[in-house]
């Protein structure tokens, strides 16, 4: 018997309603329904489909869409493991979403973590409270419009480059990441730094006529790159003669070595005279 999980992305619209739309993509089974169907969904995908395990929920902040929240579970059913992501889009203007716990009650914490990271409300949830930043702490990190206000307070991380105040050269225009304002506009240091310096305009090139290519300056092989300074070739001076190798003089000999006075074995008037 087929798996109602097999039949998915094709039964999509059987399984979730007309409205629902589903992609397999790198191995990975995707749900998207609408907002008024999100508990629905995973109901569906926990009896239906056997997604009883609960493995994590989140959101993923999309600027002009809203925000994508996410849940992904898995069947181990049939010894076989089935992967699923449902997800739902809700505005900016108005994030709230039903509660999962109802469903997965493993939800609670994941969709804490949500509500704080991201202002998302989930409605009906038992105790909807911050989880993991400080008390007190203002605004939703993983927005993509939260100011990183630490990155005007100190400077972007990262080795000094070539150009830059500490080498000695005139400091170029620091390119700002995503989140991080202007420190003229924002911040301690606001209406105390100079404009940046305009980048100057580029002369403009003289016209073409039609069909006419660029010219291009043609150079020898022995002239070398346009770069490189001309200079007359030098001659090379002729190699030195090398001395022929003296002959090492022949050891002397000492006249009173042993050798050069021996003696005999025995004296001349002895026995064996």
């Amino acid at each position: 018997m087929t798996h109602p999980y097999d039949r998915l992305p094709d039964a999509a619209a059987e399984l979730f309603g007309e409205e629902a739309r589903a992609e397999e993509a790198y191995g990975l089974l995707t749900v998207d329904v609408p907002v008024g169907s999100w508990v629905a969904a995973l109901e569906i995908a926990r009896d239906k489909l056997g997604c009883t395990y609960f493995d994590w929920l989140s959101a993923v902040d999309e600027p002009g869409t809203g925000f994508r929240v996410c849940a992904h579970v898995v069947s181990l059913g049939e010894g076989k493991v089935r992967r699923l992501l449902v997800r739902t889009t809700v505005p900016h203007e108005a994030a709230a979403l039903p509660t999962a716990t109802d469903v997965y009650a493993g939800a609670g914490w994941h969709e804490r973590e949500t509500y704080e990271m991201f202002g998302i409300d989930f409605t009906g949830h038992p105790h909807l409270e911050p989880l993991l930043l400080p008390e007190g702490f203002e605004g939703h990190p993983l927005r993509k419009d939260f100011v990183l206000a630490s990155r005007v307070a100190k400077a972007w991380p990262g080795a000094k480059e070539p150009g830059e105040s500490e080498h000695g050269g005139p400091k170029r225009r620091t390119m700002l990441p995503p989140g991080v304002p202007d420190p003229n506009d924002w911040g301690p240091m606001k209406g105390q730094l100079p404009p940046a310096p305009a980048r100057p305009a580029r002369a403009a090139r003289p016209p073409r006529a039609a069909g006419e290519a660029p010219a291009r300056r043609a150079r020898s092989v022995s002239e070398g790159s346009v770069s490189q300074a001309a200079e007359p070739p030098t001659q090379a001076e002729p190699p030195t003669q090398a001395e022929p190798p003296t002959q090492a003089e022949p050891a002397k000999r000492t006249p009173d070595a042993p050798w050069e006075k021996p003696k005999p074995a025995a004296d001349e008037g002895g026995e064996n005279a």
